[in-house]
């Protein structure tokens, strides 16, 4: 929402009024030339120091100024509702758009280069500028619209060869909301991890009840990235959050990740029957992954609304599962030989595993695995 809190003191004290559309005229809100300090979220507001938009121009982009150039001066405010993303400016140096001419698209001081003191016409493309007799924004100062095709300063400017400064004014940040398609997520990479390994041994000629259990803390990495499409309009700063699960909503500001260790906890029971003479290698194993998720972008800016695309990455581990096989032992006086030649048989089982994460947009599977 595109508004402006004015306040009758400096510092947002004493009594405040809130706008949302143009006013012409203060007095007939009893709030007329008391303005000391204001906030401003969305595009910006000119402040005139006459009614019906007359008088001395004072534009506020969004931010919060505690104190105002002119207090108890302004007598109506006008919101501007251009499109201000893409400003184009064209400066002639003679009238009637003649003569060289320079086209600008940001904020220029002529006094670093050759058309300094010597414009004498222009004419908008688009954006809304501000126009300034002394360079870094210095003295005398104007608007002008897009459209607006000025033909002579000298007659409807006094302005004559005098700019020396312009700028366009800022558009106000947008609001972002994000959505994740997980349908379309994407594994780039998978690697196990080893958390923890219970081996059982039973060297008796009889079964055996193996009761066995494992705790163990361990520290993961959460990376997290976010990347823009190349064609993002979106400007460095920009911040807005993305709730990839219950515990983890991301902040994403264009031009940074972020990373954070949590500790995670894994809790392996095995009641289990030993066969005569093997043993029982339990392997407790964390999956780490690499996803990749793309991310619809809605963007409203100035009533405006469009969509682009961006991309989610993370690199997490706390997938945990529990992997266990048995291995016949040799029999009594076989030998050293004897023994490295003989078959390994195996089998396999599955144990419990509790305390469980999961990567986003994952469902929980314990993988059992024949060695």
């Amino acid at each position: 929402m595109n508004k402006i809190t004015v306040y009758e003191r400096a510092d947002f004290e004493g009594l405040s009024r809130e706008f949302t559309c143009d006013v012409p005229d203060l007095h007939e809100l009893d709030f007329g030339d008391c303005i000391a300090s204001l906030k401003v979220v969305g595009q910006p507001w000119i402040a005139y120091t006459q009614p019906k938009y007359e008088g001395e121009p004072h534009v506020f982009e969004e931010g919060e100024y505690t104190a105002v150039e002119r207090p108890n001066s302004f007598s109506a405010l006008r919101l501007v509702h251009h499109d201000l993303l893409d400003p184009q400016i064209t400066l002639y140096e003679r009238p009637y758009l003649q003569g060289a001419c320079k086209v600008v698209s940001e904020e220029t001081n002529l006094a670093y280069g050759y058309f300094n003191d010597r414009v004498a016409s222009h004419v908008v493309q688009r954006g809304v500028w501000l126009l300034y007799q002394h360079p870094n924004r210095g003295g005398w100062h104007c608007l002008a619209w897009p459209g607006e095709r000025v033909d002579d300063y000298g007659a409807q400017l006094h302005f004559q060869a005098r700019l020396s400064h312009l700028r366009p004014l800022r558009p106000g940040r947008p609001t972002v909301t994000a959505q994740l398609l997980w349908d379309q997520k994407r594994i780039e990479a998978e690697r196990e991890v080893l958390v923890d390994e219970i081996v059982g041994v039973n060297e008796t000629e009889s079964e055996q009840a193996l009761a066995a259990g494992s705790t163990r803390e361990y520290s993961t990495t959460l990376w997290q990235s976010f990347h823009f499409s190349n064609a993002t309009s979106l400007r460095a700063g920009l911040s807005f959050t993305l709730a990839v699960e219950a515990s983890n909503v991301f902040t994403v500001q264009k031009g940074r990740s972020e990373s954070c260790t949590r500790r995670e906890r894994s809790e392996v029971a095995l009641p289990a029957k030993v066969p005569p003479r093997t043993q029982l290698t339990v392997h407790v194993l964390r999956k780490e992954v690499t996803l990749s998720v793309p991310v619809l972008l809605t963007i409203t800016q100035n009533e405006a609304v469009r969509t682009e695309m961006g991309e989610y990455r993370s690199v997490s581990g706390t997938n945990v599962c529990a992997r266990f096989s048995m291995r016949p032992l040799p029999a009594a006086g076989t030998s050293k030989e004897e023994q490295s030649g003989a078959a390994v048989g195996t089998e396999q089982g599955m144990g419990r595993v509790a305390a469980i994460g999961t990567e986003p947009g994952d469902d929980v599977e314990q993988v059992p695995t024949r060695c």
